[in-house]
């Protein structure tokens, strides 16, 4: 048996021929290194199945392509898009709300073809989050690239005087953070481009471990990007009705760039470098390739700042007539424009603010065009083992200046930049070098790491939990619900002892504590509880807890360190007495309520490099856990070791620290008596925001939970 291996890349705009690069911001180089990926290591003989997953998108405004559920890339390649959040398309940054929708329905479609990826290889934040998840509930291996990172983003739009509400506001950018660090507390591989990328970028996370790292540049579709064309003469007619309108002398060598219109790509600091600089008038053209458009105003807010910006040089200096930025183009046309550009001794110029990499940097290369770039990232590494070109400091214009003028200035170096371009990517960036390196580095790093499959499970064990299964929160919702009367009857006229309806609780109490406090209650006997804020499992009238959930959720717990971690928080929060503590959780009082007590724990067990999480119950109550425990993933535990559908699963909501197990494809019934902190989860499919006094009964009616299928 071959190698199965599964990726997930969220945006949801790709496909596997003519990609839209450049549409938007999230149709970038990441897109097309997926997809090449994915192609590369299909055509392998060690491989038996690559699948890719995306959204499903039902847009008018976008290709119809992208509704399709199932595509072929080939043979034994497949995309495959599932439905989560909007139907429409949406920018990635609003899909946050919905990757534990993403996870479950991931999970589900594992268990039920019960066939496993050897591993999960996430891209980007959002799939590294959705990754970790997946990988943390299977068991199965995580490989994680992040190509942009959060850190490095913020980083960046701080320095640019951008304020950190609004950058929070259109990036939700510590959404992105705390996924990244999710992802790399998970992943048994972190997979980057570069060293620096390793050393200046990921280094800055607290879940960072330089021992996961491996660095594999990505490589060149060489049958694409070449130097020669037998059919030059026919690219450059077609290329030179592009830029005429444009340009008022065709044969200027130009500068060249192509890149998303997005602020970190730079591009008007290229335009006004070239708009200062006579020389660079006098012996080039600029050309810019910034993607598709039918008109600027109707590209999302960043783009159109960026034209405008572009627009305004233009205008400014004059340059009517020596600067070209068509609005169409198509993507086949791309290695034309590299070779175009080089038979005219052009130089590719990337001006880039942040470069994790630079895929158009060894395209062009590939192409026998040299290079003038950013000296962020990756680019130094391409120049390092290519020797094509030069690094400069695009924050320094007269710098920038410099460097354009100098790389224009020789026709020699020139020409020795180019030959050493085309050898350079042909001997370290080709992808059959990439694909055999990653396939290699893969099997040595992941090979000892057997995938863990709890529904498979003992099947001589008989289920506890039941068909169907309901939640009820011990510590608030039964402490304090008015009608709890009502909801005795109803529970009783269902005879849970015969039915295959069983009854589940949650709470943070130890199970002796909580079984003296729910007899009180005089409800019917639980199948399962959910002890110490989800680190404990117990099942009806035993005493031992489930140790395979402890094995699972105790990895690389420290309650000690966490102890030592957040003792000089004292201002804050204060240990609660040794009756609220257990041995995979640590409990603490805040001394006041406050947004940001959460927030500033969670900083610092990361910065510790703890696998630990902190959990906010009812604004005053804070549990700090194992990194992979929750309330939440200890029901999903269940249901996994169980074989138990998630639509069957309803469970009670109603304070602040419930969110958590709203999320996803379980059913939640929030009662009418809810802390507000729920109200922002209106929007989750299947949640029932009750109106009523007697709110579990109006919402167990609503979902017709005791009729049977």
């Amino acid at each position: 048996m071959g190698l199965r291996l599964l990726h997930l890349n969220l945006h949801g705009l790709i496909r596997s021929r003519d990609l839209e690069l450049g549409r938007d911001s999230d149709t970038g180089g990441q897109t097309l290194y997926v997809l090449e990926l994915v192609k590369g290591l299909a055509a392998r003989p060690e491989v038996e199945k690559v699948e890719l997953i995306t959204r499903l998108i039902i847009d008018r405004r976008v290709s119809a392509d992208y509704s399709n559920p199932v595509e072929k890339i080939s043979s034994c390649a497949e995309i495959i898009r599932l439905p989560f959040g909007p139907k429409r398309y949406v920018r990635k940054e609003l899909l946050w709300p919905y990757l534990d929708d993403l996870a479950d329905r991931i999970v589900q479609r594992l268990q039920k073809e019960n066939k496993f990826p050897d591993w999960i290889h996430a891209h980007y934040a959002d799939a590294g989050y959705v990754g970790a998840l997946v990988s943390r509930r299977l068991g199965l291996p995580l490989v994680f690239t992040g190509h942009s990172l959060g850190r490095e983003k913020l980083r960046r739009l701080l320095a640019a005087g951008i304020d950190h509400d609004q950058i929070e506001q259109t990036y939700s950018i510590s959404k992105r953070i705390d996924a990244e660090e999710l992802a790399l507390a998970h992943s048994n591989l972190l997979v980057t481009s570069t060293k620096h990328e390793s050393d200046e970028q990921y280094a800055r996370y607290g879940r960072f471990s330089s021992k996961n790292v491996e660095i594999i540049p990505p490589g060149v579709d060489l049958n694409r990007f070449h130097s020669v064309d037998i059919n030059s003469k026919d690219e450059e007619k077609e290329l030179n009705k592009l830029f005429n309108p444009f340009l008022r002398d065709l044969n200027l060598p130009p500068l060249l760039a192509i890149s998303r219109a997005v602020r970190r790509k730079n591009i008007p600091a290229l335009v006004e470098t070239y708009g200062r600089s006579s020389i660079l008038q006098q012996r080039h053209n600029l050309i810019l390739i910034l993607g598709c458009r039918e008109d600027s105003r109707q590209l999302d807010k960043q783009q159109r700042e960026v034209f405008q910006q572009v627009f305004e040089l233009v205008d400014k200096y004059n340059l009517y007539g020596k600067v070209a930025f068509p609005k169409q183009h198509k993507r086949e046309q791309i290695p034309s424009i590299y070779r175009w550009a080089a038979n005219k001794r052009g130089l590719f110029v990337n001006p880039a603010l942040t470069e994790p990499f630079g895929l158009t940097l060894l395209e062009a290369a590939a192409c026998g065009l040299p290079m003038v770039t950013t000296d962020d990232g990756g680019p130094r590494d391409i120049i390092a083992r290519c020797e094509n070109g030069l690094l400069v400091d695009v924050t320094d214009l007269e710098a920038f200046r410099d460097g354009l003028e100098i790389a224009g200035s020789s026709l020699s170096l020139w020409k020795t930049w180019s030959n050493n371009g085309v050898e350079g990517v042909s001997r370290h960036f080709s992808w059959d070098a990439h694909v055999c390196n990653y396939i290699a580095l893969m099997q040595k790093r992941l090979k000892f790491l057997a995938p863990r499959h709890w529904a498979l499970g003992n099947i001589k064990e008989t289920n506890p939990i039941g068909e169907k299964i309901i939640f009820l929160d011990l510590d608030n919702y039964l402490e304090q619900s008015k009608s709890l009367s009502k909801l005795r009857n109803k529970l009783k006229n269902n005879s849970f002892n015969t039915s295959d309806i069983q009854l589940g609780i949650l709470t943070g109490r130890s199970i002796k504590a909580a079984r003296f406090r729910y007899a009180e209650m005089q409800l019917p006997k639980p199948s399962v509880w959910v002890c110490q804020a989800g680190t404990e499992i117990y099942y009806s009238d035993e005493n031992k807890s489930d140790i395979f959930w402890q094995d699972s959720m105790t990895v690389d717990w420290n309650r000690k360190g966490v102890e030592k971690v957040l003792f000089d928080l004292k201002d804050y929060l204060e240990l609660q007495s040794s009756e609220h503590q257990a041995p995979y959780k640590v409990s603490y009082l805040l001394k006041e309520p406050s947004d940001a007590t959460l927030p500033l724990v969670r900083k610092r067990l990361r910065q510790s490099g703890l696998a630990a999480s902190p959990h906010l119950k009812c604004h005053w109550y804070l549990d700090v856990v194992p990194l992979r425990a929750s309330r939440a993933e200890a029901i999903r535990y269940l249901i996994l070791r169980w074989g138990l559908s998630l639509e069957r699963v309803l469970i009670v909501a109603s304070q602040q620290g419930d969110a958590e197990l709203i999320r996803g494809l379980t059913t939640s019934i929030i009662p009418l008596d809810h802390d507000a902190s729920l109200d922002g989860l209106r929007s989750q499919q299947r949640v029932f925001f009750s109106e009523a006094e007697d709110g579990v009964l109006d919402g167990l009616k609503h979902f017709r939970f005791f009729q049977t299928h």
